[in-house]
């Protein structure tokens, strides 16, 4: 199946893409993309359903991200050998972990924001792993029986916030909308292999990235066995897997997203996403009334 959420930021509603390519609304069947609705119990009721059934939806409308309430976005670093040549880093001996904020996260074909201060915002194409059943210290060998599906990832960086400052990469993954998920939640069933999926991103009509996930470093059953030693995965925790080569940072010279780009990134079998890129506006949010 393909999973999705549509209407209004903050205010998504639940729905399927049917065989004809048509948005399905299934609110009246489940709470929302996310949590218990991601179990294989809840998936298998919900695939039982004859789509046909299912009020249509009439298009365009917003896509939101394909998952709700997530509670942990875990990224994984330089999990290509050929993007960790071009970043000048080692190969990695074991996954390099590191944490997005939630709130970074956005629909597919939202703007994206370039934050304040920044001068080295970047593009990564990913793919995402959602997971559907609690996972702790779970074999590799049973690790994909804990994923509900796959989705699309940018995993939008600020290379001066990530890399040349003091502390951890966090600050310069975790500005809003530096996360967009989806369009499409895809369950684990239609993905015959994780690791042999194609992926690719263009800026403004130019192909940068042009990767597949067969030249991950380590793959995504590896990746959910070796995240769950360490913290225990929940349904809806998503796992971003790394991208393959010709980040921004990469190119010679460097390129960095500006005002008035526009990107293009997708996965096989995923779909595809499209998000134009504009400057933070200067308005200060949620300022606190002064003290006396």
């Amino acid at each position: 199946m393909k999973l999705l959420r549509y209407g209004p930021q903050g205010k998504e509603k639940p729905g399927l893409l049917d065989a004809e390519g048509k948005i399905r609304d299934v609110t009246h069947l489940v709470g929302d993309i996310g949590g218990e609705f991601l179990s294989p119990e809840a998936l298998e009721r919900l695939r039982k359903t004859n789509a046909a059934s299912l009020p249509v939806i009439e298009t365009p409308v917003r896509y939101g991200p394909c998952v709700a309430h997530v509670g942990k976005f875990i990224c994984i670093g330089l999990n290509y050998s050929d993007h960790a040549a071009e970043s000048g880093a080692k190969v990695p001996t074991e996954p390099i972990l590191f944490m997005k904020a939630t709130s970074a996260i956005s629909g597919p074909n939202d703007e994206v924001v370039i934050p304040r201060e920044s001068t080295k915002t970047d593009w990564e194409v990913e793919l995402g792993v959602v997971i559907g059943q609690p996972a702790k210290y779970v074999s590799e060998k049973n690790a994909l029986t804990h994923v509900a599906g796959y989705c699309v990832i940018n995993d939008l960086s600020e290379r001066a916030f990530q890399l040349e400052g003091t502390g951890q990469w966090v600050k310069g993954k975790s500005a809003d909308t530096f996360g967009p998920i989806g369009p499409w939640l895809v369950t684990r069933d239609e993905i015959e292999n994780p690791q042999n999926l194609k992926l690719w991103l263009e800026v403004n009509g130019h192909r940068y990235q042009n990767g597949s996930t067969s030249t991950m470093i380590f793959g995504v059953a590896h990746l959910v066995s070796y995240v769950s030693r360490f913290m225990s995965l929940q349904p809806g925790d998503i796992i971003s897997t790394g991208t393959p080569p010709g980040v921004g940072l990469g190119q010679k010279p460097p390129k960095y997203l500006r005002s008035g780009d526009v990107i293009r990134l997708g996965v096989d079998g995923l779909g595809e996403q499209r998000q134009a890129v504009v400057d933070a506006s200067n308005q200060e949010i949620g300022s606190a009334t002064p003290l006396d």
